[in-house]
């Protein structure tokens, strides 16, 4: 499970996912191809994970992986039929939040087929639309 070693704040607040496009993040910068989000979103650490396991068994050491996000956000949950107050609960997983345009994982040194099918595969992971760009088209 991907968490940060340190943090500064062991619980925040819930925040909010910007609707609008991001600037920091919406261009590929290592590899050829890129998966990008559409939609905002919160992205567990689960998921994160097995998008990238699912990216590294398909492309099985030809090429590079880059991980543009990681999970930064920790979600915190009371127990089950506990009563109000007493504080808040323990984090239970930590989330990264997408917002539309934002690279999420940059793969270089393959074939564009082969890339496209592994950033397929590792799309169907995550909760958020997507699209796979190319560095060439990459206006869009």
């Amino acid at each position: 499970m991907m968490i940060p070693a340190k943090f500064k704040h062991k619980k925040v607040s819930k925040g909010r996912v910007r609707l609008n496009p991001v600037r920091a993040g919406s261009r590929m910068i290592f590899g050829n191809y890129a998966i990008k989000s559409l939609d905002s979103a919160r992205l567990t650490s689960k998921e994160l994970q097995s998008a990238k396991k699912e990216l590294s068994k398909r492309l099985n050491k030809s090429g590079k992986i880059w991980a543009r996000v990681f999970p930064n956000i920790p979600v915190t949950k009371k127990a089950a039929e506990t009563r109000m107050g007493k504080g808040k609960g323990n984090v239970e997983f930590w989330v990264f939040r997408v917002s539309p345009g934002r690279i999420l994982f940059e793969v270089g040194g393959v074939d564009e087929k082969i890339a496209r099918e592994a950033l397929i595969k590792c799309g169907a992971k995550l909760s958020v639309k997507y699209i796979i760009v190319k560095s060439s088209d990459e206006d869009i």
